[in-house]
């Protein structure tokens, strides 16, 4: 059953819908003019203004009729429809919304006078329907202008309306009692609908309020300010307020700007970029925008209040993105608006952000968080700020004159400039990768000319202020040459080696670029020249030559355009030819340059890191990051995005890896985890270990392999292992400290030896092996070809003529391990006898590691001495006479190219503590094999019948 007020409710649908319909036949209709459109812009506003209003009218209207259908039904069949179905209740926002978008509809024509407007161009047509209007209307005066009845008949029957609804559906609400099922449907209209009574009220007051500002202003700032979507909240000429230091004639607080007039000018804020400073002093309180700082006065502590809650309410609603319902700081979002928010704004005042365009994260009227900056000139800058500067990661594009071609910097900034790692690709195809500090290369870092550059080259090293500066290497790809040595302001200064294609090098002393002062030259034919130099290395002035065959050259040296060199001097031919193997081994760069203050700008920034704490903001700044990089971007503005691979995505958070540490301090958890860790580019310590290869390879690649460099080369390669041992030390004491613990006392040198030679060393040595070994091949060719000579010669001899000539005793020989078929004589077979301890012993080149070299070494020897004791039937201990030929010939036949080499490099890699014990026995008759085998009379004369255990020391 159907209560009364469902009845009156139909009705008063049926009064609104019809009202509706007339109020468009008769007003809103004659008020949109038929075409052509007006000429003037404004005209043009108003029409759109009013074919809004149509729009809104006709949602309105549709809504109110499907109001009416569903009490319609229900009135028809209320047994089988519920309360429940009546739009007004089962859809009541829908229905509020079609009415606020009508009076905001309204209200904007309202604020703009475009019914008067629209009014003027039909005049006569209004006076002739007075008498409708007043049907529609109550209270219009026959006095009042022609103007005001339109307006009137647009919003009237609405205000009435709405009266009605809450009256109405109070009285269901009392007529259901409070234990009806739609109660609540219908206590949530009546809220709705009263609040829509007040949002009206407010709409229209401030409609009204603006409406009136209008008439109040002249010349621009009238032309400036009169748009249809301002509103005015507060006026300074009701509530008065002076503004420092911009001394404001008058100040507006609109529903989304602040103004301060002055004269003519206009001063205009957007309430986005408006911050209410918390604190305040007496009658005043101060605001914040993104170039200026006010400070409001009032009269009072009452004026104070309501500017600065109008103000602060004002900023929450813009913010929202829609007006407080039903009024003003009404609602239930926070009264107070937030510090950080997202907002554009352009800056205009002088200065590094004059006219730049900021979109993205603020906090107290400063770009704070992630944002965009772009410059009307081209420039870009994308990335993280701090307090109104660059700070963080961003990436800054700089538009260069031809060819639309950009300079990219993908870099960390502090403060507003570039500072800590960084990555620069010029529009001139250079690329800079490395350290920056106060916009300018400090520190470590790689600069490389483009591939198709006319003048290749590439810098590997220091730099201080924009300037290489301190221990850096130079490739010029144009001169063929390679320069490894000291720099300041830019320019070879200091002691410095010189590397060039052909295999000379030089080192001496540079000054502003030029050579200065005496330096030696060694040439490819191991002729050494001690004097004075041109800056192409031709021999000039004073100096002294000195040959392969011992002759020496000595007096005074120069040369003629087209004619040589000459030389005026003294030549001595009476020396003694010196040693070829001191001569060919002089090493360059030793003791000019300190290997622990070789790589610093390396190794600084990762004890920074740790010694800051492991901080994550600090990890990409200070340890790198990784970037895919395309020159074919280089033309694009895709430049502003920047793929960078982070840490975590493969190795976790900087906790993870920290407790993981941890969690492998044992010794046999050790050295899987640093392999780990090593072999990962996106670990600490893989960072730290790819930048120092990065140097290596910069240095001993290419023309750098000379064996002249071979000792600067493996006193860095033990420098580097100290050094990752020490960042693993370090990283575990900030482990510790993060859980209230402290790491062990310092290690002593000789427990750190231990860790260094035996632990870390054989990790990292792959990864420098390929150069190291070519400086040693190179160092030790000359032996290693006589030795390669041995070896052929005694591969010529059969197995038992072999052992023979090496004095090896009879009873000695595994004559039982050689199988013959039956045209077959001992003296036939080859690489059957010690077969086994000689396929030990090849294996010495499946390895890098110099201990398992060693142990290789241990195993060939476990094999000889096994295959004596079968063959003698009883456990036999080798005593050094029967051991060494035996050696001998187990080094024949497994045939170690390079034999030299590999025995220098265990000998200079092997950890210390084996010094005297069975591995530096072993590596000594090793070695001492490899010196009889070199020897000329090999080739000829049968060995000494005797060996000397002496001769193995």
């Amino acid at each position: 059953m159907c209560n009364p007020e469902e009845a009156a409710l139909l009705r008063l649908e049926e009064v609104f819908s019809a009202t509706l319909a007339r109020v468009n036949s008769y007003v809103l209709q004659p008020l949109l003019p038929a075409a052509p459109e007006p000429s003037d812009p404004w005209g043009r506003e108003c029409l759109r203004l009013l074919q809004q209003l149509h729009k809104s009218s006709q949602q309105l209207w549709e809504v109110t009729e499907e109001s009416l259908h569903s009490l319609q039904e229900r009135l028809r069949h209320p047994d089988s429809t519920g309360l429940e179905s009546l739009l007004l209740l089962r859809d009541a926002d829908r229905v509020l919304q079609a009415h606020i978008e009508y009076i905001e509809s309204y209200t904007s024509c309202m604020v703009v006078q475009a019914f008067q407007k629209a009014a003027k161009r039909r005049r006569e047509y209004w006076r002739g329907q007075r008498k409708a209007l007043r049907q529609l209307l109550s209270g219009v005066s026959s006095e009042g202008s022609v103007g005001a009845s339109p307006g009137q008949a647009l919003h009237q029957p609405l205000t009435h309306h709405v009266q009605q609804y809450v009256l109405l559906l109070l009285s269901l609400g009392d007529t259901i009692g409070e234990h009806h099922p739609t109660q609540e449907l219908v206590v949530n209209a009546v809220t709705l609908f009263g609040n829509l009574q007040s949002f009206m009220k407010q709409a229209l007051d401030q409609a009204a309020a603006t409406q009136a500002l209008w008439h109040t202003l002249r010349g621009r700032p009238r032309d400036v300010l009169c748009t249809p979507a301002h509103r005015l909240l507060q006026d300074s000429q009701d509530v008065p307020v002076t503004v420092a230091p911009l001394r404001a004639e008058r100040v507006l607080l609109f529903d989304d700007a602040l103004v301060l007039l002055q004269g003519h000018n206009v001063h205009t804020f957007d309430l986005k970029l408006v911050w209410v400073d918390p604190e305040q002093d007496g009658c005043t309180f101060h605001l914040l925008t993104p170039e200026e700082q006010f400070s409001f006065c009032a009269k009072d502590s009452q004026g104070q209040a309501v500017w600065q809650w109008k103000v602060t309410q004002a900023v929450c609603q813009v913010l929202r993105g829609k007006k407080d319902f039903p009024v003003l700081g009404a609602g239930l979002e926070p009264s107070q608006p937030p510090a950080c928010r997202c907002a554009e704004y352009t800056f205009r005042a002088e200065g590094q952000l004059c006219q730049a365009t900021y979109e993205g994260e603020w906090c107290r009227a400063r770009p704070h968080g992630k944002g965009t900056l772009k410059w009307p000139d081209g420039r870009n800058h994308v990335g993280n700020f701090c307090q109104g500067l660059e700070h963080g990661f961003g990436i800054r594009l700089l538009p260069q004159a031809s060819e639309d071609r950009f300079d990219c910097y993908k870099c960390h900034w502090r403060e507003g400039s570039m500072c800590g790692y960084g990555i620069c690709e010029y529009s001139t195809d250079e690329v800079y990768k490395g350290y920056f500090q106060e916009g300018l290369r400090h520190g470590f870092g790689v600069l490389e000319s483009g591939p198709q550059a006319p003048q290749p080259f590439r810098y590997t090293g220091h730099w201080e202020r924009g300037q290489r500066s301190g221990y850096g290497i130079e490739e010029d790809g144009d001169r063929g040459e390679r320069y490894i040595g000291m720099w300041q302001a830019g320019q070879r200064h200091g002691p410095g080696v010189v590397v060039t294609q052909a295999g000379v090098c030089y080192q001496g002393t540079f000054q502003a670029d030029k050579t200065v002062g005496p330096g030696i030259l060694l040439s490819e034919d191991d002729s050494l020249y001690e004097g004075t130099f041109t800056r192409d290395l031709t021999l000039m002035g004073k100096g002294k030559v000195t040959f392969p065959n011992g002759f020496t050259l000595e007096g005074s040296f120069g040369s003629g355009a087209g004619r040589g060199l000459h030389t005026q001097g003294v030549l001595d031919t009476a020396a003694l030819p010196p040693d070829p193997s001191s001569t060919c081994k002089r090493q360059l760069g030793v003791g000019a340059f300190p290997v622990e203050s070789r790589w610093q700008g390396v190794y600084r920034p990762f004890r920074d890191f740790v010694c800051a704490g492991c901080p994550r903001d600090l990890q990409e700044a200070l340890l790198g990051f990784d970037v895919q990089s395309s020159r074919e971007l280089r033309r694009s503005q895709d430049y502003l995005c920047c793929e960078r691979t982070h840490p975590e995505d493969s190795v976790g958070s900087m906790e993870d890896i920290l407790e993981e540490l941890l969690q492998h301090r044992e010794p046999k958890a050790l050295q899987p985890y640093l392999r780990k860790a090593l072999s990962n580019s996106l670990h600490p310590l893989g960072k730290l270990l790819r930048t120092l290869m990065l140097t290596f390879q910069a240095t001993y690649a290419g023309v750098g392999a000379n064996k002249h460099l071979q000792e600067l080369a493996q006193e860095e390669v033990k420098q580097h292992a100290r050094e990752l041992w020490a960042a693993y030390r370090g990283l575990l004491r900030v482990a510790l400290q993060r859980k209230g613990q402290a790491l062990e006392e310092d290690e002593d040198t000789e427990t750190r030896d231990l860790q260094v030679h035996g632990l870390v060393l054989p990790l990292m040595l792959p990864s420098f092996y390929s150069e190291l070994f070519t400086l040693y091949l190179l160092l030790h060719e000359r032996e290693d070809s006589f030795y390669s000579q041995g070896i052929a010669n005694l591969s010529l001899f059969p197995d038992t003529q072999l052992l023979e000539f090496l004095d090896v005793q009879k009873h000695l020989w595994p004559l039982k391990d050689l199988t013959l078929t039956s045209n077959q004589r001992y003296s036939l077979v080859r690489d059957k006898c010690f077969l086994s301890a000689t396929e030990c012993l090849q294996k010495i080149m499946t390895t890098v590691d110099p201990r398992e070299k060693l142990e290789v070494l241990e195993r060939t020897y476990g094999e000889i001495e096994g295959t004596v004791s079968r063959v003698l039937g009883r456990e036999y201990k080798l005593p050094m006479d029967d051991l060494l030929p035996l050696l001998i010939y187990v080094v024949s036949r497994a045939r170690i190219q390079h034999l030299g080499a590999e025995i220098h490099l265990i000998r200079d890699m092997m950890d210390p503590n084996h010094t005297g014990g069975l591995y530096d026995f072993l590596l000594t008759a090793l070695e001492s094999c490899y010196e009889h085998i070199q020897k000329e009379d090999m080739r000829l004369h049968r060995l000494p019948g005797h060996w000397h255990s002496r001769e193995l020391w």
